[in-house]
C-alpha cells in the first residue's frame, strides 16, 4: 500500500510515542567535526547509460524513460563489503545518491521495479549510523543528471516541476531525520555535457540562479544545509563568488593527476577553483576520485591542505563514480584503499 507524506508523518509520530519507531530515529547521529566522506550510488538512473536498442521505441511513453532502467540495479552484498571496508578505512560520512532506489511517499510514480520501501531505506540508514557513519542524502537536480525524475525531467522550471522537487526534498529530509546536510548535485548542466542526450535542457543566466536559490531555500526550510558540486564557478567565476550564498557548502571537484596550476593551461581553473572558493570565504569539502587517476585523492588533499584555510576546510570526499555492482567492486575497493592511506598519513 502506498504511503503519502502526511500518512508517513502521522505514522512516525504515533510510533515515536509508542517507542516503536524504526531504528534510524533512535540511532545516534554522527556529526564529525572533520569529514572523510564517500559518495555511493544506491540509484543510478542519472546517466544516459542504457543502449537504445534495449528499449522499445514504438511506444511513445517509452521515450520518457528510455535512458533509464526499469528496475533497481544495486548489489546489497557488495555494498555490505564496501561499507565494512569504509569503516575500517576511517571514513566517517556516507553520502547516498538516491535517485530511483526508494518509493518516495509523495511521488511513488518515480519508483521502478524493486525500489525500496521507506522502512527498508531507514533500516539501512540505521545500520550505517550504527557503524559510526554520518549519513547524508543526495538527489541530483542538475538538468543533466535528473532522468530519475522520469517525465518531470522534461518539465524543468515549470510549476509542476517546482512542486514535485519540493515534495521530494521534504520526503527525503524526513526519511533521513533532517540531517545537517543535503546534497543537491547541480553539476554539469551544460550543452556540451548533454551533446549525446536524446533530450537536453540547460538553465542559464537568471533562470539558473532563480532555480538554484529556490532549491537552496526549500532545503534550508527542512533544517538541512544545502551542499552542491561547484563546477558552475569554472565558467562563471565572478558571478558565482558574488551571488552564491555562503550558507551553501561547496564541493569543487577535479580528477586529474596534475596540480601545477601555473602550467595547466585552460585546465588550471579546475584546481584553482579550490583557492577561489577559499579566498571568497566558502566552506568546502574538496572532492577527489580514482575515476581517472590513482594519485588524485592524495593530490587533492595535499593541494587543498596547502592552499585552503583550515577553518573553511570541512573535510574531503572520495567520489569513485562506480555503480554499486559486484563488477565495480574492485574499483570501489581501490578508492577506499586510497582514502584509507590518505587518512592514515594525514593524521
Amino acid at each position: 500500500m502506498t504511503t503519502n507524506r502526511r500518512e508517513f508523518i502521522a505514522n512516525a509520530a504515533g510510533a515515536l510515542a509508542l517507542g516503536t519507531f524504526p531504528a534510524t530515529a533512535a540511532a545516534v547521529r554522527q556529526e564529525p567535526r572533520f569529514v572523510w566522506s564517500y559518495l555511493v550510488h544506491f540509484g543510478v538512473n542519472s546517466w544516459k547509460d542504457i543502449p537504445l536498442e534495449t528499449q522499445d521505441p514504438t511506444l511513445p511513453e517509452k521515450w520518457l524513460t528510455r535512458c533509464c532502467a526499469d528496475h533497481v540495479r544495486f548489489d546489497e552484498p557488495s555494498w555490505r563489503r564496501l561499507s565494512d571496508a569504509l569503516a575500517k578505512a576511517g571514513c566517517n560520512q556516507i553520502i547516498i545518491d538516491l535517485a530511483e532506489i526508494v518509493v518516495y511517499p509523495s511521488h511513488p510514480e518515480l519508483a521502478v521495479k524493486g525500489s525500496w520501501s521507506v522502512d527498508r531505506l531507514r533500516a539501512e540508514i540505521a545500520r550505517l549510523r550504527g557503524m559510526g557513519f554520518e549519513v547524508i542524502p543526495k538527489m541530483n537536480f542538475s538538468a543533466c543528471h535528473d532522468t530519475w525524475l522520469k517525465e518531470y525531467h522534461r518539465m524543468v522550471s515549470t510549476r509542476k516541476y517546482y512542486q514535485v522537487c519540493e515534495d521530494l526534498i521534504k520526503d527525503v529530509a524526513e526519511i533521513f531525520d533532517h540531517p545537517r546536510f543535503f546534497h543537491l548535485g547541480y553539476d554539469e548542466e551544460t550543452a556540451n555535457h548533454q551533446s549525446q542526450h536524446l533530450f537536453a535542457v540547460c538553465r542559464q543566466g537568471e533562470l539558473w540562479w532563480h532555480d538554484f536559490l529556490w532549491f537552496a531555500k526549500i532545503t534550508e526550510k527542512t533544517g538541512c544545509r544545502p551542499w552542491i558540486w561547484s563546477d558552475y564557478v569554472w565558467h562563471h567565476k565572478d558571478e558565482f563568488l558574488a551571488r552564491m550564498p555562503k550558507s551553501v557548502l561547496q564541493s569543487n571537484w577535479y580528477y586529474g593527476s596534475n596540480f601545477d596550476v601555473e602550467n595547466m593551461g585552460d585546465r588550471a581553473k579546475y584546481v584553482a577553483a579550490y583557492e577561489w572558493l577559499d579566498k571568497a570565504g566558502f566552506d568546502q569539502v574538496p572532492t577527489g576520485s580514482n575515476f581517472s587517476s590513482d594519485v588524485n585523492f592524495a593530490g587533492t588533499v595535499k593541494f587543498c591542505d596547502a592552499h585552503c584555510r583550515p577553518e573553511l576546510l570541512k573535510g574531503y570526499m572520495m567520489a569513485p563514480w562506480t555503480r554499486t555492482f559486484a563488477i565495480h567492486e574492485e574499483k570501489s575497493m581501490q578508492a577506499i584503499a586510497q582514502m584509507a592511506a590518505v587518512i592514515k598519513n594525514r593524521g
